[in-house]
C-alpha cells in the first residue's frame, strides 16, 4: 500500500519551484492559483528570500500549490492513502478529491493571512521540545500556561504560547529534555488562532465538498475520516487544534502502508516517519520528491506499491471507523469477500457507555479487516476497508 503526504510550514526553501516551472503548463497553473490565493506564487517559489516565503500569509498557499503541482505529475489514481501536515492537510484533501485544487489554494490563501492577522494580536512563538518524557513536558506546559502544538512522534513535541511564558519554560525545561526556540510568527494550532478559525469556517461554508475517494487521515486524531463535510470541518478546526502527527505515522503503520511519497518541499515528513517507526519494522520505503528529476523514482515507487490500474475499473475504498474507545468485535461470520450494503451493522465496539455499532457508510464489498476480535480500538481508528467498483 502507498500513502503521499504533504508537508506543511517550516519545509519551504528559497527557489525550490524553479525546476518544476520548467515542466509544460505549470508556469500559467501558478499563476492561475496565484489569483485564487492572493499572492504571487510563481515569484515566491522563485525568486523569495528566506524571510519572504516564511512569511505566514505567503508560506501556506506557496506549500499547498507546489505539493498539488507536483501531484499533478504522478498516476494519482494508483495511490491508496494520503496525509498531510497542518497547511499540507488542504493538499492531502484535494488529493483525495474532497477539494477541488482552487478550492484548496483559495483555503490556504485565507489561512495564511488570517493566521498571520491573528499572529500580530500579541506576542506569541513556539518552541520544539526534543526528548523528556512526554508525560512530564504536558504538565509543565500547564503549568506555564503553555500549549503543546503539534505531537510530531519521536519525542519531539512543539510547544506554543506567550513568549514570556516560553522564556521561562525555557529556563527551567522538564528533566532529559533540549528546548529550541522556532522562528515562527505566533502561537499556531492554539486557541491565540481563534479569531483566524472562525474567518477560515466563514469561507468554508461556501464549498460544497465530496467524499473522498482514497483513505484520507486526519491531524486531529490520525482517522480515516469518510466523509468531506466532517473532513472540511476538521479543516477548519485544526487552525486552533493540535496536530497529532505521531499518531497519523503510526496509523499509516497500522494501515500496511508499504511506501510513502513525500511531495515537495519534501525531507522534514521523511525524517519524522523514519525516527517515530525507527525498530519497529514498519518503517516504509520513501521517496522524496523535490524536483522534476525525482519523479521516475516516484513513478516506479507507485508502479511497485500502489494499487493496480491499467485499463482495468479503478478501486475505490471506503475505510469504516470505530466511533468510540473500547474493544472491537466483528459480527460474526462476516468474512473478506462479502458483499456490504450502506448502513449495515459490521460489528460493535465494547465501550464504557456500552455497545456502539459499527456500520458501512457506503455498499461494496468488504475487501479487508483492519481490527479484530478483542482488539482494543481508538475513536476514529480504521477497522475495514469497503472496496467498490468506479467506471
Amino acid at each position: 500500500m502507498l500513502a503521499v503526504l504533504s508537508p506543511g510550514q517550516g519545509s519551504q526553501k528559497p527557489g525550490f519551484l524553479t525546476p518544476w516551472l520548467q515542466l509544460p503548463g505549470t508556469a500559467a497553473r501558478l499563476r492561475w492559483w496565484s489569483v485564487l490565493a492572493g499572492v504571487d506564487l510563481v515569484r515566491l517559489g522563485t525568486e523569495g528570500d528566506a524571510d519572504e516565503i516564511r512569511d505566514t500569509a505567503r508560506t501556506q498557499p506557496l506549500l499547498v500549490a507546489a505539493a498539488l503541482l507536483a501531484a499533478e505529475q504522478l498516476p494519482m489514481h494508483d495511490v491508496t492513502a494520503t496525509a498531510g501536515h497542518s497547511v499540507g492537510e488542504l493538499a492531502a484533501a484535494a488529493l483525495a478529491g474532497v477539494l477541488s485544487p482552487e478550492a484548496a489554494v483559495t483555503l490556504a490563501g485565507v489561512r495564511g493571512r488570517e493566521m498571520a492577522t491573528a499572529c500580530a494580536l500579541e506576542p506569541t512563538g513556539m518552541s520544539a521540545v526534543m526528548g523528556g518524557d512526554q508525560d512530564e513536558v504536558l504538565a509543565a506546559l500547564a503549568a506555564h500556561d503553555l500549549h503543546p502544538a503539534n505531537f510530531n512522534g519521536a519525542g519531539q513535541i512543539v510547544v506554543a504560547g506567550a513568549v514570556d511564558r516560553l522564556a521561562k519554560f525555557a529556563a527551567d525545561p522538564p528533566a532529559g529534555t533540549k528546548v529550541i526556540a522556532l522562528k515562527v510568527a505566533g502561537a499556531f494550532h492554539t486557541p491565540y488562532m481563534a479569531p483566524a478559525e472562525q474567518a477560515l469556517a466563514g469561507i468554508a461554508a461556501g464549498i460544497t465538498p465530496n467524499d473522498p475517494t482514497r483513505i484520507l487521515l486526519s491531524n486531529a486524531d490520525g482517522a480515516a475520516v469518510d466523509h468531506g463535510r466532517e473532513m472540511l470541518q476538521r479543516l477548519v478546526r485544526q487552525v486552533t487544534a493540535p496536530v497529532r502527527w505521531d499518531v497519523c505515522v503510526r496509523r499509516l503503520a497500522d494501515l500496511g502502508v508499504t511506501a510513502v511519497i513525500e511531495l515537495p518541499p519534501a525531507g522534514t515528513l521523511a525524517g519524522l516517519i523514519k525516527r517515530e517507526l525507527k525498530g519497529t519494522g514498519a518503517v516504509p520505503e520513501i521517496v522524496t520528491l523535490n524536483t522534476p528529476d525525482d519523479l521516475a523514482a516516484a513513478r516506479d515507487l507507485i508502479a511497485r506499491h500502489g494499487a493496480p490500474s491499467g485499463h482495468r475499473p479503478a478501486t475505490r475504498f471506503r475505510v469504516v471507523v470505530a466511533g468510540a474507545a473500547g474493544t472491537f468485535a466483528p459480527v460474526e461470520g462476516l468474512a473478506e469477500g462479502t458483499a456490504i450494503e450502506s448502513g449495515q451493522v459490521v460489528g460493535h465496539v465494547a465501550a464504557r457507555q456500552g455497545a456502539v455499532e459499527v456500520t458501512a457508510h457506503g455498499s461494496g464489498v468488504l475487501t479487508e479487516w483492519l481490527a479484530h476480535h478483542d482488539d482494543p480500538v481508538a475513536p476514529g481508528q480504521p477497522l475495514a476497508r469497503i472496496g467498490g467498483q468506479l467506471s
